[in-house]
């Protein structure tokens, strides 16, 4: 290594160091930062816990450790969703819920059914295994086919079973997810807008990779701010693959998701030593400066060209519904 990269490297590592401690101390006094879910005016934590990574844990008793850690930590908003895990994912979350801990969470998770019964039949699965009479926010999961939208606002479609659920009080606002196309989000945005709907939030990727190739942040974040819809980031490490390019270290991926406008940043936690980097992002975050911003951009911008550490955009790896259709109905 020669003089001027030994020094860069260096430097670097002395302020990664340095931004860790910060985060570490962080974690250990304030509380998270509360934002606002678009217009719904309800309050919910900046960082929200993923719920994919809460079932795939051999010990089911930890993966309650880590969610109850989450939610006396300041944490509110938990993500859930029906497909995860065979269910799973659910159930642990259900059985954490317990003994009181059901009051401190914003409760989110998704459906997959395209059609009314089958999203009726899934809702209520979710309900039961939640061990709740109520979902806060459910969506409709993985909207990735051009032909979802449609699908969800058809007569006998998903829709008509989660507004008649949200009438009955088993469910409080709706949104949806995807993580293929910002062309897909906008589509089911425009069919909404199209029957007199405005959904209450949208969750996407939104990250250092995302900013530069198929970008949700340039194409769909504008729309959602314009009609005031609650921002649901996902994907900030793009599920560690982004962290595996070395452009970028799990603070500043965090922290720049955060920079964005967006209600929450959902991140999954495998485990409690994750779980508190998370909580120490959240409490030690400081708007960014635009130089920060362009800086981070600069040195993801050579390994985000082709959507290499996107996978969700660019294969069927992480489309569930892709590999069991079924789930639609």
């Amino acid at each position: 290594m020669d003089r001027r990269k030994f020094l860069q490297t260096a430097a670097a590592t002395t302020i990664m160091t340095s931004l860790s401690k910060k985060v570490s101390k962080a974690a250990a006094t304030s509380t998270v930062p509360m934002r606002v879910l678009g217009h719904t005016g309800e309050k919910i934590s900046m960082v929200g816990l993923g719920g994919y990574h809460i079932g795939m844990q051999s010990d089911e008793q930890e993966s309650i450790r880590i969610i109850r850690t989450a939610l006396d930590s300041g944490i509110t908003f938990l993500d859930n969703c029906w497909d995860y895990n065979n269910g799973q994912s659910e159930i642990r979350m259900g059985k954490a819920l317990r003994d009181g801990y059901r009051q401190k969470a914003f409760l989110m998770t998704k459906i997959d059914g395209r059609t009314k019964q089958a999203a009726a039949q899934q809702l209520e699965e979710s309900l039961r295994r939640l061990q709740t009479d109520h979902i806060d926010l459910l969506q409709f999961h993985e909207v990735i086919r051009d032909t979802d939208p449609d699908r969800i606002f058809a007569k006998g479609g998903g829709m008509e079973a989660v507004i008649e659920a949200k009438k009955q009080g088993k469910v409080r606002y709706i949104g949806f997810t995807g993580h293929k196309s910002p062309e897909i989000h906008l589509k089911m945005l425009n069919t909404a807008f199209a029957h007199d709907f405005t959904f209450d939030a949208v969750q996407m990727p939104l990250n250092v990779m995302d900013a530069h190739y198929d970008s949700f942040e340039k194409k769909v974040l504008p729309v959602l701010l314009k009609h005031n819809i609650g921002v649901l980031g996902m994907k900030p490490m793009g599920d560690k693959i982004i962290l595996k390019s070395k452009t970028a270290s799990p603070i500043e991926c965090l922290h720049y998701a955060m920079n964005l406008p967006t209600s929450v940043v959902i991140t999954g936690c495998d485990s409690l030593q994750i779980l508190q980097q998370a909580i120490g992002a959240a409490k030690a975050f400081k708007p960014m400066s635009s130089g920060e911003v362009s800086s981070v951009l600069a040195k993801t911008a050579p390994a985000a060209a082709k959507g290499e550490f996107e996978q969700y955009k660019t294969t069927h790896n992480f489309d569930g519904t892709y590999q069991n259709p079924q789930w639609l109905g």
